[in-house]
C-alpha cells in the first residue's frame, strides 16, 4: 500500500484513506507530510483541491491515541463557518478514533452554547479566528496544552482582516507546531505568520489541468494599492501609439468612474464610459460604437450589470480589478479566433489580495500569467495608512517670519524655586497658625 510505504502513519488511519477512496497520495501530501509527522513547521502553497485540508486531518488524528484526554491540543483556524463545516466533515471521514471530541467555534450559534460544549470537553478545535479569540478572552477556551496550531485558507483570512486575532491567540499558546496552508503567499500573509513561524519549509505545488482554454496571450502586473494601479494605468495609456485601442475592466460603476476622472484630464475625448451614469461623462452605449470612433482610444466597462462585449480586433484588454466570478475574466480574454494571428495582449493588475483570484483563474485556464516587471518610471503610492503615520512624524512647520512672544516671566531664583508639595490638611494648619 502506497500510504504504508511512504508515511508512519497508523494503521487504523491507512485503513481510513484508502476506504474513503483517497488511493494515492497527492504532491503536497508527499512533499508535506513527513516533514509535519516529524513536528516541522510547514507552509503549505497550492491551489484549491490539491489535498491541503486531507494533509493536515491526516497528520493532526495520527497524534493521537485512543485515550484522549478532552483538552484541546489542536486548534485549527479557518475563515467562515462554510470552511468549518467542510473540515470538521473531513474528520469526520476519516476519523475512526470515536474517544476523538472535536468542537467548532463560529458565528452559526451562540458563544455560550459553544462555550458549554468546550467545558464537557474538547481534543480538537476548529474556529474561526474572531470567535475563538473572544471565547478565549471570556476564559472558555484553554490553550495551555495546545501543541498543534493549523491555519488553513490563510489568504483568505489575511482578505477578511483577521490577521490580529490569528497572531494574538498564536502568542497566546506555548510551545507549539505550526502549519500554514494557503493557495498563495504575499506579503500581507507572510507578515501575519512572521511573529510565531519557526524557521518553517514552505513546500509549494501547482496542479494546472492538462487541458488548456484558447486564451490571448496574459501578463500580470503584480502592485502594491489601487494607486500604484492607476498610476501603472495612466503611463501604459498616455502611449498613444502603442495602446491605440484599449478597453478597461474594473468591478464597479465607481472605480470605472474614478478611473475615468484619473484619465479624463489629459486624454480628454480619447477615453470613454460604457453606459455611464452621469451625461456629462464621455460615454457609448455600445463597443461597437467605440471601435468605429477613431478618437477614442480607451473604453472604460464596469463588470456589474454589464452584458458580455465583443472585444474581437481590440489590441489591449486591461484589468484594473479581478471580478470575484472567474468565468468573467476568461470571458473577456477567452479567444474566439483561434486560426488567425492573436494580437491582443490581456494585462491584469493585481494586489497581494488578488493573487488567490489569479490563481484559481490560471488553474481554470490551464495557464499561468506571465508576470511582468513594472516600469521603473512608476510612481508607487504610499497606503493611507502609511502615509497618515509618516505625517503624524513630522515636525509642524514654523513660519520664521511669524513673531513668537518671549517668555513672560523671568526664571526663578533657587532659593524662591518651589520644591515642596505639601498637602492640603498641613496647608490648612498652616493657615491657622498664622491667624493666632
Amino acid at each position: 500500500m502506497v500510504w504504508a510505504e511512504k508515511f508512519k502513519l497508523k494503521k487504523q488511519l491507512i485503513k481510513s484513506v484508502t476506504d474513503a477512496g483517497f488511493n494515492t497520495p497527492k504532491e503536497i501530501q508527499l512533499k508535506t507530510l513527513n516533514r509535519i509527522i516529524g513536528g516541522q513547521d510547514v507552509i503549505g502553497v497550492g491551489p484549491e483541491g490539491c489535498g491541503k485540508t486531507t494533509t493536515y486531518v491526516l497528520s493532526t488524528i495520527n497524534r493521537f491515541n485512543h485515550d484522549a484526554e478532552g483538552v484541546p491540543r489542536v486548534l485549527i483556524l479557518a475563515p467562515d463557518q462554510e470552511k468549518i463545516f467542510g473540515i470538521v466533515a473531513q474528520f469526520e471521514q476519516l476519523n475512526r478514533n470515536k474517544s476523538l471530541t472535536i468542537v467548532s467555534l463560529h458565528a452559526g450559534t451562540t458563544t455560550e452554547q459553544q462555550m458549554d460544549e468546550l467545558a464537557d470537553g474538547a481534543d480538537i478545535v476548529v474556529a474561526t479566528p474572531d470567535r475563538a479569540r473572544a471565547i478565549y478572552l471570556k476564559l472558555g477556551l484553554n490553550l495551555n496544552k495546545v501543541e498543534l496550531l493549523v491555519i488553513d485558507d490563510a489568504q483568505q483570512i489575511v482578505k477578511k482582516g483577521l490577521q490580529l486575532p490569528v497572531v494574538e491567540l498564536a502568542n497566546s499558546i506555548g510551545k507549539a507546531q505550526h502549519l500554514v496552508f494557503s493557495e498563495v503567499l504575499h506579503d500581507k500573509l507572510n507578515k501575519m505568520i512572521e511573529p510565531f513561524m519557526q524557521l518553517p519549509a514552505i513546500i509549494e505545488v501547482e496542479e494546472l489541468p492538462e487541458e488548456q482554454l484558447p486564451v490571448h496571450p496574459q501578463m500580470l502586473y503584480h502592485v502594491p494599492n489601487f494607486g500604484t494601479k492607476l498610476n501603472l494605468l495612466n503611463l501604459f495609456l498616455y502611449d498613444d501609439e502603442l495602446f491605440t485601442k484599449t478597453v478597461v475592466f474594473a468591478n464597479t460603476r465607481q472605480t470605472a468612474e474614478k478611473i475615468y476622472k484619473s484619465l479624463e484630464n489629459r486624454m480628454r475625448k480619447a477615453v470613454a464610459v460604457l453606459n455611464p451614469t452621469f451625461f456629462e461623462y464621455n460615454g457609448v452605449k455600445d463597443i461597437s460604437e467605440f471601435k468605429a470612433n477613431a478618437e477614442q482610444r480607451v473604453l472604460i466597462i464596469a463588470n456589474e450589470g454589464t452584458e458580455e462585449v465583443d472585444l474581437q480586433n481590440i489590441p489591449f484588454i486591461i484589468h484594473i480589478d479581478l471580478p470575484l466570478d472567474k468565468d468573467v475574466y476568461i470571458n473577456h480574454v477567452v479567444n474566439h479566433a483561434t486560426d488567425a494571428d492573436d494580437e491582443t495582449l490581456a494585462l491584469t493588475f493585481a494586489t497581494d489580495l488578488e493573487l488567490d483570484q489569479v490563481r484559481k483563474i490560471e488553474n481554470a485556464t490551464g495557464q499561468k500569467m506571465q508576470k511582468a516587471d513594472l516600469p521603473d518610471e512608476l510612481v508607487i503610492e504610499k497606503d493611507r495608512k502609511a502615509k497618515e503615520t509618516e505625517k503624524e512624524k513630522q515636525p509642524a512647520k514654523v513660519d520664521p517670519n511669524k513673531y513668537v512672544p518671549g517668555e513672560a516671566f523671568h526664571e526663578k531664583k533657587p532659593e524662591n524655586s518651589k520644591t515642596y508639595n505639601f498637602s492640603s490638611g498641613y496647608k490648612a494648619k498652616l493657615n491657622n497658625k498664622k491667624k493666632h
